[in-house]
């Protein structure tokens, strides 16, 4: 199976050739710990116990939200992402929990609640959040939102506007989980392709090449590729 590569100017915090998303709690847990110092190391532990003894909310803060804001000071700018979606399923956040870290946190914080969606809530009720960062420029919360958790659940006319929103902000097509599944002989998404390259050229604009890529998977008539980078039902891990 082949995953997309991290976009550009988004830190490598999950193994070579997978995304956050798509990584086994267990495994990124592994990896994160082979790369980060003692005092980090040790930290990142602790903060684990502390979410898994006490999960969910506990008063107006929960220990182990605290401790997603620490990520960043804590593990460094690379690892922090990895950080917080391991504290998130330590957790067991549900909707609830997600929602409130999500519209409370920064930037940074948001970004790791939509890279641990698709271990933390298996149906749909967490597309208020997907929605609202797709609204954004923030191209590295774009990047996230466009993971399996979209792809899942999105309807068409939400999908194919989170594909046209990377192309207006350049965020690469290659980080759109299921890409090829889901654009395969969509003739919708293509007419809006073209529309797009229509106005692009008409204001003497370049056209994204990544546009080109999409418009050929939703005109294509080969087989689609094995199914893989998203499970229809139920959690990735």
């Amino acid at each position: 199976m082949t995953h997309p590569h991290p976009a550009r100017g988004t830190p490598t915090t999950a193994p070579e050739g997978t995304t956050l998303a798509l990584t086994p709690p267990a495994e990124l847990h592994g990896h994160l710990s082979d790369r980060l110092g003692g005092a980090a190391r040790a930290w990142l532990d602790q903060a684990l116990d502390e979410a898994a003894a006490h999960p969910g909310a506990h008063g107006p803060i929960s220990v182990w939200e605290l401790r997603l804001a620490e990520a960043g000071r804590r593990c460094g700018t690379e690892y922090a992402d990895a950080a917080r979606v391991l504290i998130l399923h330590a957790a067991q956040a549900d909707v609830d929990a997600v929602s409130r870290v999500y519209f409370q946190g920064t930037g940074a914080e948001r970004r790791a609640v939509l890279h641990a969606l698709p271990h933390l809530v298996p149906g749909p009720d967490a597309l208020p959040l997907v929605e609202d960062a797709l609204r954004t420029n923030d191209t590295r919360l774009l990047t996230a939102a466009v993971g399996p958790y979209a792809a899942r659940h999105l309807d068409a006319h939400q999908w194919r506007h989170a594909v046209l929103k990377c192309l207006f902000t350049g965020v690469p097509v290659d980080t759109v989980a299921d890409l090829a599944r889901r654009a395969h002989a969509d003739s919708e998404l293509g007419r809006m392709l073209r529309d797009y390259a229509a106005e692009r050229t008409a204001a003497g604009r370049p056209v994204p090449e990544d546009l080109y890529r999409v418009l050929a998977l939703t005109e294509t008539d080969t087989s689609l590729p094995p199914h893989g980078s998203v499970r229809p039902h139920g959690k990735e891990s």
